[in-house]
């Protein structure tokens, strides 16, 4: 007697629209601009030392980067200063925003998410993969969200074997 099994991949067959954030990530080196070391003293940033240093200095080392600019010392700059700064940052650098690297990895992601053609997702059940190798801030997990459930009938969030439910919309 011969017994045969089919096999049903039921996650496959369910309808299950998998969304890995990870594939959003901006392939760009992230460093940090510190204006600190601009500053004489540590406290006091002088206009006339500023602007020489920024017009001497080989902004080529930032080509191809996204540039967080920051000040980490306890000093009041003034804004022309990281305007500035951005002014020289842009013909070399891939994206310039103040920020922490914190708050440039959520920008970058902001960014990606909001140019997504998110109609795709309209009357889909999502499925926002949770985890992976890289490391994905969970700003960008709301803010998918907050994107995702305009359009999709769920959302979960986790593996399509296994998932947490987060959103259903009510027909």
């Amino acid at each position: 007697m011969e017994i045969q099994e089919n096999i049903v991949n039921r996650v496959a067959q369910s309808g299950l629209v998998s969304f890995d954030l990870a594939e959003l990530r901006d392939e760009y080196e992230r460093v940090i601009y510190d204006i600190k070391e601009n500053l004489f003293h540590g406290m006091i940033l002088r206009e006339k030392d500023f602007r020489e240093f920024v017009k001497s200095h080989d902004w080529s080392a930032y080509t191809d980067k996204n540039v967080a600019i920051v000040c980490t010392a306890d000093a009041i700059v003034p804004t022309w200063a990281y305007m500035l700064l951005a002014t020289h940052l842009r013909p070399y650098a891939h994206y310039v925003t103040y920020a922490t690297l914190e708050g440039l990895e959520t920008e970058l992601y902001n960014k990606a998410i909001d140019s997504l053609d998110i109609e795709r997702f309209r009357d889909k059940r999502i499925v926002v993969k949770g985890c992976g190798d890289v490391q994905i801030p969970t700003s960008a997990f709301v803010r998918l969200t907050a994107v995702l459930t305009k359009y999709a009938k769920s959302v979960m969030y986790g593996e399509p074997c296994s998932t947490v439910p987060v959103y259903k919309r009510k027909d």
